[in-house]
């Protein structure tokens, strides 16, 4: 069993940045693919950003640019740094990650707003 705990969420004003952590703690395991997903209310979920284990990544057109998704494996963290934010990215960002042998596990989400 894997727990994710993700952090750094909160209120920013448009152009700002924030920084979200995704720790994952367990037993015996390691994560292969790492990804942000986000939710805005009344959106379905969508897929904000991603990461191998070889360290290729991928992102939403829409934050081309401006996130950049990252990992520590020796921590088991994965961030998702977020710059020159707009009202638009308001949502419940979550965190997903894909173990080589457990699975794949959800974070709780974290709410980011985004607003003057």
């Amino acid at each position: 069993q894997v727990q994710l705990v993700e952090s750094g969420g909160g209120l920013v004003q448009p152009g700002g940045s924030l920084r979200l952590s995704c720790a994952a703690s367990g037993s015996e395991f390691s994560i292969n693919v790492a990804r942000w997903y986000r939710q805005a209310p009344g959106k379905e979920r969508e897929l904000v950003a991603a990461i191998t284990s070889s360290y290729n990544t991928n992102y939403a057109d829409s934050v081309k640019g401006r996130f950049t998704i990252s990992r520590d494996n020796a921590k088991n963290t994965v961030y998702l740094h977020m710059n020159s934010l707009k009202p638009e990215d308001t949502a419940v960002y979550y965190c997903n990650v894909l173990t080589y042998y457990h699975g794949g596990y959800w974070g709780q989400g974290t709410q980011v707003t985004v607003s003057s």
